[in-house]
């Protein structure tokens, strides 16, 4: 991983000729950027990052660079897809101490997990399809992990002496939930794993710590609906990997979804909803 740590912000892109890489901003230069923003943006990266020699998933694959990607990266015609390919999406159910106070609910001796599965999977300006089966979907704007390496019943002082061993990176999700066929159905399958229900991205923030604190919010059609901390976590980044890799193992690629703040509310087509993270970044989609 050490070639990988002089990164501060890393993304998965596709060019015009639909080749896939990964680029990435180095850390002095992201330091750089955010002296004058609070977060980086998508022409940051069009200007700054460089393209990885590999694929931080698949540490012994090449990238196939074609010669175009540096071209296409600089004059901005590359899309941002999902910052990794999960084998699953693992979900908390609740997680914000705020969240429980709002919902008058009993804070949980464990956490309540679920699975959204990759097909759910959507990316940074990618539409939301309203599925006809339902009459009320929500968003939920939630802070996520991607899973740097294969590991099973790892302890937190393992996953806080070396995160970043176990960690890729973290981003935004939006775990998007048809809210009537939840309360119809008694579980929450069906509500969950609509295709385009997983927006994740648009890049990894490479944290070093799971102790960070990060800001939370969701915009609907820029009016903020959603507000909080990670300080209201529940359980904690490190507790939860641990408790997840002791159920199941964890794969490269694997996405884990840290639950949602107040506010959850609607969508109606035509809206645009964002989740915004602190030194994370903004994830933008469309409801069609």
């Amino acid at each position: 991983m050490c070639q990988l740590n002089k990164y501060q912000y890393i993304a998965r892109l596709e060019s015009e000729n639909g080749n896939v890489f990964w680029a990435g901003i180095e850390i002095p230069k992201a330091k750089e950027l955010l002296k004058s923003k609070e977060l980086p943006n998508e022409k940051d990266f069009f200007e700054n990052a460089e393209i990885l020699p590999f694929n931080p998933l698949n540490r012994k694959a090449k990238q196939v660079i074609t010669g175009t990607e540096e071209r296409n990266l600089r004059e901005g015609k590359v899309r941002f897809l999902a910052p990794a390919k999960p084998e699953k999406i693992v979900a908390v159910g609740l997680n914000y101490i705020d969240h429980a106070r709002e919902l008058n609910m009993e804070i949980p001796d464990e956490p309540v997990i679920f699975l959204k599965p990759p097909s759910a999977l959507n990316h940074h300006e990618g539409v939301i399809i309203y599925p006809e089966q339902s009459k009320q979907v929500d968003y939920e704007g939630e802070l996520a992990l991607v899973i740097a390496k294969e590991f099973k019943n790892a302890t937190e002082y393992e996953i806080k002496q070396n995160f970043s061993r176990f960690v890729l990176g973290l981003t935004c999700f939006n775990d998007i939930t048809a809210r009537d066929l939840q309360r119809k159905d008694g579980q929450w399958t069906r509500a969950k794993s609509f295709d385009t229900f997983a927006p994740v991205g648009p890049w990894l923030y490479r944290a070093i710590t799971p102790e960070e604190d990060f800001r939370i919010q969701t915009f609907l059609n820029g009016l903020l609906v959603q507000n909080s901390t990670t300080e209201n976590f529940i359980f904690k980044i490190a507790y939860l990997l641990s408790f997840v890799s002791r159920i199941m193992t964890l794969k490269p690629g694997d996405i884990i979804s840290t639950g949602t703040p107040p506010g959850v509310g609607p969508l109606k087509r035509g809206d645009t909803v964002e989740v915004k993270i602190s030194k994370i970044g903004i994830l933008r989609n469309r409801v069609a």
